[in-house]
């Protein structure tokens, strides 16, 4: 079994489950944790000067910030159960999140900056999109995209790929900044698998090949995106959903396909 730095296990069954810094990671802007709560369990914690995305992966919460509170939200119990809930708090807030049911909360951060206002993102705030054909479709809830004017650089949405399709694919990279052509965004993938006993794969690598690695993905793992390409590949009987975060020094999302597979496209 590879035991790549790229590819993080669950630290815990319950808690604090993931967290991930910029100083873990060894980059600069993205953050992510994930905490397991029972019914009745509290996290919380004060933004300082990052902003942060909080996506009710499953279950449901009463989220406050700042001491506004926004209520008990969240309807799915699975990820796989259709649009997500989340709740974005500017830099400089105080949030606390009361677990009502077993909840699987995911708090995704980046530098923060600007005058954005704390707002929940209920389901259906923007489309469903279906991207690709055949073996290549996926199916995607953005819930921060660049387009929003909601944050200064958060980048946030969700994937469901089907059992045998790949995602990611053609192979992008988002690792240099040279707009308009190519932004730079460092990225982590939150996995879940539906049903969670199975597995997908993924490879990060780069054009000579200085990093290149292919990671069996099983369920609840996180995988560090820090330059390079990225698909991920399922397998038959099992559905995969991920949670992306990324971030970088402009809040822009443009990526650059691996021009030997490009005809893919065509």
């Amino acid at each position: 079994m590879s035991n790549s730095h790229l590819r993080l296990r669950p630290k815990a069954k319950t808690g604090l489950v993931h967290d991930v810094t910029p100083a873990s990671a060894g980059w600069t802007y993205v953050g992510f944790a994930l905490h397991k709560l029972a019914a009745g369990q509290v996290t919380g914690g004060e933004a300082g000067d990052r902003e942060l995305c909080l996506v009710l992966v499953s279950g449901k919460a009463r989220i406050s910030v700042d001491g506004v509170d926004f209520g008990e939200i969240g309807e799915r119990m699975s990820p796989f159960e259709g649009a997500p809930w989340a709740v974005y708090v500017p830099k400089s807030s105080e949030w606390a999140v009361d677990a009502t049911t077993a909840l699987e909360l995911a708090v995704c951060t980046a530098p923060g900056g600007g005058d954005y206002k704390a707002k929940v993102i209920p389901p259906g705030t923007h489309p469903r999109l279906t991207r690709g054909k055949g073996a290549n479709i996926r199916h995607v809830h953005n819930i921060m995209p660049e387009d929003d004017n909601s944050a200064h650089s958060l980048l946030v949405v969700e994937v469901i790929t089907p059992q045998g399709n790949t995602s990611s694919y053609p192979p992008h990279k988002h690792d240099q900044d040279n707009l308009p052509h190519e932004s730079l965004l460092e990225e982590t993938y939150f996995h879940r698998l539906n049903p969670p006993q199975g597995f997908a794969f993924q490879r990060v690598y780069t054009d000579d090949r200085s990093l290149d690695e292919a990671l069996a993905i099983e369920d609840g793992d996180v995988t560090l995106v820090p330059r390079g390409y990225h698909p991920v590949a399922t397998t038959a009987g099992y559905e995969l959903y991920y949670l992306n975060v990324m971030a970088g020094p402009k809040r822009v999302w443009k990526f650059h396909n691996a021009p030997e597979h490009e005809w893919l496209l065509k």
